[in-house]
């Protein structure tokens, strides 16, 4: 699939999206309060104490990034993991190196 470069540019305009990015990218560091394991993505619950904004501005956010195909959501119960799409951040990096 075919990332739309302008889309994932509009969604990385954000500084409070890059940095969930970046942690996201090492998640045991910077979550190291998860119960669960890291093999379906860092809890919602977590990203949004880590972020230190209201639930509903960090659910925006994520819902952002997931929009844009820079994260995978699942959902286990009631409980939703956020995990990169490296493939996709992969592909955007390409796409401006050719470009700059």
């Amino acid at each position: 699939m075919k990332a739309d470069v302008d889309v994932l540019l509009k969604a990385l305009a954000s500084p409070m999206r890059r940095q969930i990015l970046g942690w996201l990218r090492d998640p045991e560091k910077h979550f190291p309060q998860q119960e669960h394991a890291f093999l379906l993505g860092v809890c919602a619950g977590q990203i949004e104490r880590k972020c230190q904004l209201a639930q509903s501005t960090v659910s925006g956010h994520l819902t952002t990034l997931q929009s844009a195909g820079l994260l995978t959501c699942q959902k286990l119960g009631q409980i939703h993991f956020f995990k990169r799409r490296e493939d996709t951040i992969a592909e955007l990096a390409r796409t401006m190196e050719m470009r700059l």
